[in-house]
């Protein structure tokens, strides 16, 4: 049982290894820094409570992987959101929403380690409470590799 648990845990080092190799093992992409901006997400009833904005990624990519990457979210006017996202002129008027308006702050520098250290967007899952990031994510994301293609 013990070498079979051993086995199992080489393929799989193997494995995340292989997936780590390149931004999606099919694709080159040229060294350098490239930024990827999602479309704009308006909730149809224009509810600002549900995250309403876009999102911005900057990816490094060196040698086809992707080495560095930041994502942040903002308002659809271009304001960043922040620590201060949530609050309803610079007060925490409801905690509830303050607290999901955080959480998925939060989740922007989650993101952007994954997909370093996935080294590529299959692979990546939603955080729960940051579904609207998520999609903003993987737009901004392909949008800056496709920047970045050389072939």
């Amino acid at each position: 049982m013990r070498k079979g648990k051993r086995l199992a845990a080489a393929c799989m080092m193997l494995s995340l290894a292989a997936g780590m190799t390149g931004c999606d093992g099919s694709k080159n992409y040229a060294d350098g820094t490239y930024e990827g901006k999602s479309t704009v997400y308006e909730n149809e009833d224009g509810d600002s409570e549900d995250g309403n904005g876009y999102g911005v990624v900057s990816i490094t990519i060196k040698e086809n992987k992707i080495v560095d990457c930041t994502f942040q979210t903002y308002e659809t006017d271009g304001k960043l959101k922040d620590e201060d996202y949530g609050k309803a002129d610079g007060e925490i008027a409801n905690r509830d929403y303050y607290n999901k308006a955080q959480k998925a702050v939060a989740a922007c520098e989650q993101y952007a380690t994954m997909l370093i250290g996935n080294g590529e967007l299959d692979g990546i899952d939603a955080i729960s409470g940051a579904t609207i990031n998520y999609n903003e994510f993987k737009e901004a994301v392909t949008a800056a590799l496709r920047e970045a293609e050389t072939d």
